[in-house]
């Protein structure tokens, strides 16, 4: 059963993340980046949480952060000649 948190609980999650596991954002995206090759949200947020005690609440906000960026980084509005 996947959970969606609301944007301002995400927010808040996002935001304790370096306090609440040490490391940061950043740290988390490149984890998932060289992790495996996982294609579902809920595999990678039960991965994250089973490989590096996380909460999955917490393992679930880093990776829709992750994805929410990641698709965010891939529109780039074409400029018209």
């Amino acid at each position: 059963m996947s959970v969606t948190h609301s944007p301002e609980t995400h927010a808040q999650l996002i935001a304790r993340i370096p306090t609440v596991t040490g490391r940061e954002l950043s740290e988390w995206f490149d984890t998932l980046e060289h992790g495996p090759g996982l294609s579902r949200c809920l595999e990678r947020s039960n991965w994250l949480a089973d490989e590096y005690n996380l909460s999955h609440g917490y393992a679930q906000a880093i990776v829709q952060e992750y994805d929410r960026r990641r698709r965010n980084r891939s529109f780039v509005p074409r400029q018209r000649p």
